[in-house]
């Protein structure tokens, strides 16, 4: 169960916080509906409750607060919005991707698909995909770990009626095998059809926690619909003749001929339409929605506060939503039980409505008024939304959740390396920004023989003088950029704690990964420039040098390291532009300052740094050990070389400092 205790946001500069002390239940095996018009703090309420917003108070999911949960994704499925993922990967891509991070078999992605409805959507990309697909697909994302909580934010708007239904079903099924379930909806009939338990919100405050059948009979409350092609002139006279006997009575046109009359009856309605020789092609009894104050309304008639009421003709009037019943009638073999029994859709909140024969009536021959009321069905009784989970499952689409996952295997140290290599292999940008640094490497390496006083290592590098940093290293540290910069821009982890998360096994495994990149990177733009040197200048440009070795271990530490300070940077500033940034700022900036600190002497010897550092060498080592010391602080010596490595080290600093700030908060 869920229990959110004094849940209140920060407040903002003069305003009062959005949301102020919300405290309720969510049961296990129920629907609970969080219930509020717009701008009531759904939304604001539920990211307090998975601790994605910063404010006051605390929610326990079965006795643990979120941040005490090791595994929360295990704990809780949450569906905020759309779904959170790179839009050219695939939808199975996709689920195998948060398989990996969360720890669950690969197989897990075609239960979920096949559950969902997405089997032969497998293979789309997320971009294409429909709203009702996607919210398909991000239901897929919330079961995928299997879940006990569903946290849902509004799951149905935009749906078509099908999809609506379907997705309910899903909740309710959830609901059923004894999960819990909680949802947002700003549609007082909708959860009123749907949900167990209703908490409705306004201004940020509870103004009501209520059983279903409690919420149905007490805040839901009756309406005429009537149809007429007059009902311009029809709105007039009811609202003149409430004005006239001082009754509260809301005239709402719905566009075209359609009009809601609250606060009234169908026999006076009729009565109405029959003195002054009106046409009605409609009038019947319903359950409307919760009144003016969910909506924003005014009363026609006396108003509480004795203002004179709206004028039927007013625009904003016009400008409010439909309010059409979403009811179904019953199918043709249910027709013969009672409705309290049978339809699930009987037992809700709002009742199908019972439309009398459309025909026009000539003003001399419109019934009387006992006539009309005698044609015009009563409302049906608003019954228990209990008692519509108590309906066989054959009165409803059939819907089946995927199979729960009975071993969770324990956390392995390369789940996140997987997972990053589903994450980097599953887009195209790494392999075209691979082709295109090759290519780019290729045609400066055959200029610059053209061109000719160029060093054969810079050369096979393809490093012009001019230029900061070869090609090679840019696409490298452009590679490790994105590690972290795809992962703020389109977070696939935010599914459980909204933000990308700062543990150092996933920094680890985005380190490893972007390292391989570079190496693989580094040895494919010298294969490749060799390559098209020798066919187009001959062998004389492609000899080895004598000094291979120290050269080779340069070229594969400035890999390295331009692709660390990528992934670095973008984890701390939350941007592949930044990390790429960091990564051009090394020789243009960093550069020149380690160079005056190496280079310069010392104010007590006039020896650089680099002989200081070999002639402080230990005893000489056995084996020659010495020797590969001293090509490694040589290396670092190097201005280039520490360069590199001071902005890795003051980079990963910052990223931990970061990280342990976020966390404290």
């Amino acid at each position: 169960m869920i229990q959110a205790i004094g849940l209140t946001s920060s407040p903002r500069k003069e305003l009062p916080p959005a949301v102020d002390d919300v405290s309720f239940e969510a049961h296990a095996g129920r629907v609970t509906a969080l219930l509020g018009a717009p701008g009531a703090g759904k939304t604001t309420v539920l990211r307090l409750l998975l601790e994605l917003q910063r404010g006051r108070g605390v929610t326990y999911f079965r006795g643990r607060p979120l941040h005490r949960i090791p595994h929360p994704a295990h704990e809780v499925g949450v569906l905020l919005g759309d779904v959170p993922g790179h839009p050219a990967r695939s939808v199975r891509g996709h689920l195998r991707m948060l398989c990996a991070a969360s720890g669950v078999p690969a197989r897990r992605a075609d239960e979920v698909l096949e559950a969902v409805g997405l089997v032969s959507l497998r293979d789309k990309r997320l971009g294409t995909l429909s709203r009702g697909m996607d919210r398909r697909l991000g239901l897929a994302c919330a079961l995928l770990t299997d879940p006990h909580t569903l946290v849902l934010d509004d799951p149905a708007r935009g749906l078509s009626v099908g999809e609506s239904r379907w997705l309910h079903d899903m909740m309710r099924e959830h609901a059923a095998q004894g999960g819990t379930v909680l949802c947002s909806t700003a549609d007082p009939k909708e959860a009123a059809r749907i949900a167990d338990h209703v908490v409705t919100l306004e201004g940020g405050r509870v103004v009501a926690d209520q059983e279903a059948a409690e919420f149905a009979r007490t805040r839901l409350r009756p309406r005429v619909a009537v149809r007429s092609p007059h009902a311009v002139r029809l709105s007039a006279l009811l609202t003149q003749e409430a004005r006239s006997a001082r009754r509260s009575v809301e005239v709402v046109r719905e566009g075209g001929n359609r009009l809601c009359v609250y606060g009234s009856t169908c026999a006076e309605v009729g009565e109405t339409a029959f003195r002054h020789g009106i046409v009605v092609h409609q009038l019947a009894d319903e359950i409307g929605d919760m009144g003016p104050a969910a909506r924003g309304g005014v009363s026609a008639g006396a108003a509480p506060d004795g203002q004179p009421a709206q004028a039927p003709g007013d625009p904003q009037k016009d400008e409010r939503p439909p309010l059409t019943p979403t009811a179904e009638p019953l199918a043709p073999d249910q027709s013969a039980a009672a409705p309290e029994a049978t339809a699930p859709e009987a037992t809700a909140p709002e009742a199908t409505p019972h439309e009398a024969t459309p025909h026009e009536v000539p003003p001399h021959e419109v019934p009387p008024p006992e006539a009309e009321t005698h044609k015009t069905a009563a409302p049906r009784p608003t019954t228990a939304p209990s008692t519509a989970r108590t309906t066989p499952r054959s009165t409803r689409p059939h819907v089946t959740l995927p199979p729960p996952v009975l071993v969770r295997p324990a956390p392995r140290p390369l789940r996140p390396v997987r997972y990053e290599i589903r994450r980097a292999t599953g887009v195209a940008t790494g392999y075209v920004v691979g082709a295109c640094v090759l290519l780019v490497s290729a045609l400066t390496a055959v200029v610059l023989a053209r061109i000719g006083h160029t060093p054969q290592p810079r050369l096979l590098a393809a490093w012009p003088a001019e230029l900061p940093l070869p090609p090679a290293a840019l696409g490298a540290g452009l590679l490790g950029a994105l590690a972290f910069g795809d992962e703020f821009r389109h977070p696939a982890l935010a599914a459980d704690r909204g933000t990308v998360p700062r543990r150092l096994g996933l920094l680890t495994a985005k380190l490893l990964v972007a390292s391989a990149a570079a190496l693989v990177l580094a040895v494919l733009t010298i294969g490749c420039d060799a390559e098209l040197l020798y066919l187009v200048h001959g062998s004389e440009m492609v000899t080895v040098p004598t000094d291979w070795l120290p050269l080779t271990a340069g070229w594969l530490a400035l890999m390295t390291g331009c692709a660390w300070a990528g992934v670095l940077a973008a984890g701390v500033f939350r941007s592949t532009t930044a990390g790429l940034a960091a990564v051009v700022a090394v020789p243009l900036l960093v550069v020149p300052l380690v160079h005056k600190l190496v280079e310069g002497p010392s104010a007590r010897t006039p020896e650089p740094l680099s002989q200081r550092l070999r002639d402080g060498l230990p005893l000489r080592w056995p084996f020659g050990g010495e020797q590969h010391l001293e090509a490694v602080l040589r290396l670092v010596a190097q201005p280039v070389g520490g360069a590199m490595a001071l902005s890795v080290v003051a980079l990963l600093g910052a990223y931990v400092f970061t990280g342990l700030r976020s966390r404290v908060r």
